[in-house]
């Protein structure tokens, strides 16, 4: 490490992610310093994780939540609003930034931190998503570490360290399938959302949760691969793998495979990108191979979740189309956990969005930021359509 101590800021602490990393920041003693932490609007989850952390400055998006903040941290200084993440992420001091907030939301903050010189760890889909390019190229410029916290995009990192790109056949992204998996085509229309959230394996947030059940979640993940490992969507598969015990693999030219297994928890890849590039201990228990019934690998059923089939087509269009699935997602994910559209609605918008919007083929940020807004409102007029019958 650069220093004896790294300095860290999270934003999104309150969250899934946020908690995890906490949680390895915890069991890391001294190794880790949190310098920032950020929430949307939980002052109470907020204020126990800032007695017990001590950061010097935390952030909440919501300005009233902030000002309840405030007034119970008089000594602590309290960002405010969406511009607080930015200003959040480019603290002096803080040699990595974890990016852990959900949506778009995630693209201008972690612009800043790379900007301002610090490593990222990105547990954000949606940055790379709508502004895979952007991100990615200026990590590069600036000579900065942007380390993926998705177990999967985690996995190839470590397979392919040392290795040349030039020498990848293909990318495996491994699925655990989600609670749909074995439901037959009606069934899954007629989801309820209870059932949606009934993740077999990882314990998440309810977006994530919910683009799992489609596997649009996946095919996020293949749009990221292309734009972190360099590789078309035609070489990045996806196949399920129920254990969740296989996070991805690298096929080479030569035909020899590279994997990573470990166990099903996030804080193993949070706790990589919160180190790298040194390994500590975990107190997490090995796996036991004999333990494991078999290891089993499926072709996704593209019929049946056919987000995934949308997902890569909008990968291979590029431009502000990813933008436009990743906005649009947002809204229609929203509108079925408050039970205003049927989980079968949810793809046959989202393909709707895509298939009106204008594509720029090479869109800048102002584009990908304008496509957003667009696929937001455009997604808003389909689910109020869909509710007034």
């Amino acid at each position: 490490m650069r220093k004896a101590s790294k300095q860290i800021v999270i934003l999104g602490s309150t969250g899934s992610i946020g908690r995890n990393t906490l949680d390895v920041v915890r069991s890391l003693g001294g190794n880790l310093k949190v310098l920032g932490l950020s929430a949307r609007s939980n002052v109470e989850e907020l204020a126990a994780q800032s007695l017990e952390f001590k950061p010097q400055v935390v952030a909440l998006t919501d300005s009233r939540a902030a000002r309840e903040f405030a007034s119970r941290f008089p000594d602590l200084k309290v960002l405010s609003g969406e511009q607080s993440l930015v200003e959040l992420a480019s603290l002096p001091r803080a040699d990595l930034v974890v990016v852990a907030v959900v949506g778009s939301a995630g693209i201008l903050p972690s612009l800043a931190a790379i900007e301002t010189g610090k490593d990222v760890a990105l547990a954000n889909k949606e940055s790379l998503v709508a502004a895979g390019e952007i991100i990615v190229s200026a990590a590069r410029s600036k000579g900065i570490n942007l380390l993926p916290i998705d177990s999967e995009h985690s996995a190839i990192y470590q397979c392919l360290k040392g290795e040349k790109i030039e020498g990848v056949r293909r990318i495996l992204l491994t699925a655990s399938g989600g609670p749909l998996i074995d439901k037959e085509p009606g069934e899954i229309e007629a989801t309820g959302i209870a059932e949606a959230l009934r993740h077999p394996t990882w314990q998440m947030g309810k977006k994530v949760t919910i683009d799992s059940a489609t596997l649009l979640n996946k095919g996020f993940e293949v749009i990221e691969a292309h734009w972190l490992f360099g590789l078309e969507p035609e070489r990045i598969d996806v196949v399920v793998e129920r254990n969740s015990i296989v996070h991805s693999l690298v096929e080479f030219v030569d035909g020899s495979m590279l994997a990573l297994l470990s166990p099903p928890d996030m804080r193993l890849p949070i706790q990589f990108a919160l180190t790298y590039p040194v390994r500590l201990r975990t107190k997490l228990e090995s796996i036991d191979l004999t333990e494991i019934a078999g290891l089993r690998f499926e072709k996704p059923d593209f019929d049946k979740f056919p987000c995934l089939g949308l997902a890569y087509d909008v990968a291979k269009k590029g431009g502000t189309a990813p933008a436009v699935l990743s906005a649009a997602d947002e809204v229609v994910v929203d509108a079925f956990l408050e039970g205003k559209i049927s989980f079968g609605d949810i793809h046959r918008i989202l393909r709707e969005v895509v298939e009106s919007h204008d594509i720029k083929p090479k869109g800048n940020l102002n584009e990908i930021l304008k496509a957003d807004r667009w696929a937001r409102q455009k997604a808003k007029v389909i689910v109020d359509d869909i509710m007034k019958g």
